[in-house]
């Protein structure tokens, strides 16, 4: 009973059962991917236009984003608390929103609908926010992977969340927003005394990296399971049987990421030798802390400035040597280690220091155009392909989750063998997904034969890769200690550059396109009857679409270009944190 009652307390208290439980959470968390499943109910039923439409759809990218308060309430409530408002607020959001659309309650203004979708979509800001603080604290050595695998199936929700409502199979579409509302509301409160931090830099075992690839396994195995099972819903008209049986296998391969943590359990590795291996080596002698905590700050000031321009394993080497020199002559009083005003990079920031650090504001608008640009094509997929003449535009949308959450995955692996096998700046991956970013925007603007699905993979991979890389970044570079809130900030760029991209210059570029093939199309009708016409067809305006490639050729090319830009401020971040990657993996490798 005694061995029975230690296993269950270190099962609880396993740093891999706490990652398990925010996949599963993270697995609900994107309800904001919905969107365009759920807008069309919302538009039949209050009949609304295209351009009230929009306006909530900005309300969600806002819910989504705006974490400022959410990543406040994590660092002064428990988790578990802070993950209950989450969940209030989907319900009562979401739960209104469903209300109003099913007529059970009188109808409500566009404004207040605003609302609602604001503060339904925030609760998903509280999922995000307690996953990532409780994960990276509990594995400060695998931030990539970590952040890459829990933003890869908030990315991938959408996709499990169409593939349940297709097995529930409610003839009454409104029934969706009632599984949005309740779903994640349910799951939620059901984890979340388990999502938290559990010191799990004390639990390093040898076998950590057979688990997160048998965790990449199961990520790669998901991803083309939902792939083929959207395809066959597609093409073939399956049973609901069939369809049945296929999310029971969703399901299950949810589930089988749980053996690692029972596994872990019931092995016998002791826990004092996992601990040590993760002390660094000055605190094995009894260094001072505080010491090895400047030390960095005191590198940098002494590194001679030709180093940077040395061979990488050269450099690296000279910057260990500069900082061995260093501890040993503070230790023996030879020198003073300055304390400075404030931190340097690699140490923590609060979220008013960060804003005064070029680096943040670099980082800042990196994500701004990348991520914003790549959002704007998630939100007007499918008017870019019927632009195209492809009339079933589900199956972008759908693939375009898919490579969202091999980006994400994808992001957070090669961005961590970067780090560290190659001592690099972690934006150097950035910079790459941008560029994949910058050539799909082209292929959208070209609109050549099967572009729509090469700019949708390369679209959907780099955009994911932002969501791994950036959250890993700004740990490393501001610190962990205030990363809620840090990380909270930088999600703001995400709608900011939708707000842009998407309200000013795309729709822009559309309607004033619409307009012109409108105008040509009744050229004739206007001559014949007048005025009277032409204010008639004006009225209808709103409702036209437009047609061909030119819909979006110049707003995508644009979008090329600002990827491009993004690029440039990822390569000139890349520069300016050389030494502080150095510091913290070179002396790994």
């Amino acid at each position: 009973m005694d061995r029975l009652q230690r296993n269950l307390q270190s099962f609880f208290h396993n740093r891999w059962l706490v990652f398990v439980a925010a996949m599963w959470m993270q697995s609900w968390a994107g309800i904001g991917y919905l969107f365009g499943s759920i807008s069309p109910v919302i538009k039949s039923s209050m009949g609304y236009n295209q351009r009230q439409i929009a306006s909530l759809g900005v309300a969600k990218d806002l819910g989504d984003s705006v974490g400022f308060l959410a990543g406040t309430l994590c660092e002064i409530l428990p988790l578990w608390a802070a993950l209950l408002i989450g969940a209030l607020q989907n319900l009562i959001g979401y739960g209104l929103v469903w209300l109003v659309v099913t007529r059970q309650v009188p109808v409500l203004p566009l404004w207040v609908m605003c609302i609602l979708i604001f503060v339904g979509n925030n609760g998903e800001t509280y999922f995000n926010t307690a996953a990532l603080v409780s994960c990276v604290q509990n594995f400060p050595k695998s931030r990539g992977p970590v952040v890459g695998i829990l933003k890869g199936f908030a990315g991938l929700s959408g996709a499990i969340l169409t593939q349940l409502y297709a097995m529930i199979h409610i003839p009454n579409h409104a029934a969706l927003i009632f599984m949005v509302a309740v779903g994640p509301t349910m799951v939620v409160m059901a984890l979340m005394f388990i999502v938290r931090p559990v010191a799990g830099h004390r639990h390093v075992r040898p076998s950590d990296d057979y688990s997160f690839s048998f965790i990449y396994s199961v990520c790669l195995i998901l991803a083309a399971y939902l792939l083929g099972v959207m395809l066959l819903e597609d093409l073939i008209d399956l049973s609901r049987t069939v369809i049945t049986m296929f999310t029971l296998i969703l399901i299950l391969i949810l589930l089988v990421p749980i053996a690692i943590p029972v596994l872990l359990t019931s092995s016998s590795e002791d826990p004092a030798a996992t601990q040590e291996c993760l002390l660094p080596e000055n605190k094995k002698g009894g260094g001072s802390e505080e010491q090895a905590e400047v030390i960095l700050s005191e590198v940098e000031d002494e590194k001679p400035k030709e180093v940077d321009s040395l061979p990488e394993l050269e450099r690296r080497k000279r910057i260990a040597q500069l900082q061995a020199r260093l501890f040993q002559a503070a230790a023996e009083g030879a020198v003073r280690v300055r304390r400075k005003r404030g931190p340097r990079r690699g140490e923590d920031f609060t979220l008013l220091q960060a804003l005064i650090k070029a680096d943040f504001w670099l980082l800042f608008f990196s994500l701004l155009l990348g991520s914003g640009s790549g959002l704007t094509v998630i939100d007007n997929l499918g008017q870019m392909s019927q632009s195209l003449g492809y009339e079933d535009t589900h199956i972008f949308v759908s693939m375009i989750s898919i490579w969202n959450f091999l980006g994400r995955i994808g992001g957070g692996y090669v961005s961590e063998i970067i780090v560290r096998n190659r001592a690099y700046p972690r934006p150097v991956a950035l910079a790459v997904a941008q560029v994949l970013m910058a050539l799909g925007h082209f292929c959208f603007a070209m609109a050549w034969p099967r572009a729509m699905y090469i700019g949708t993979l390369l679209i959907g991979l780099g955009y994911g890769a932002h969501w791994s890389i950036v959250p890993a970044a700004a740990s490393e570079l501001f610190g962990l200690k205030n990363f809620g809130a840090l990380y909270n900030f930088l999600t703001v760029a995400n709608p900011a550059g939708s707000v842009v991209f998407s309200g000013l210059i795309v729709s822009g570029m559309y309607d004033h396109e619409a307009e012109k093939q409108a105008r040509n199309r009744h050229s004739s009708s206007a001559f014949l009857f007048g005025r009277m016409l032409n204010a008639a067809s004006f009225g209808e305006e709103k409702t036209l679409k437009c047609e061909g490639a030119i819909c979006f050729f110049l707003s995508s090319l644009l979008m090329s270009g600002f990827c491009v830009v993004a690029v440039i401020l990822s390569m000139i971040l890349v520069y300016r944190t050389k030494l502080v990657y150095a510091s913290l993996y070179g002396n790994r490798t």
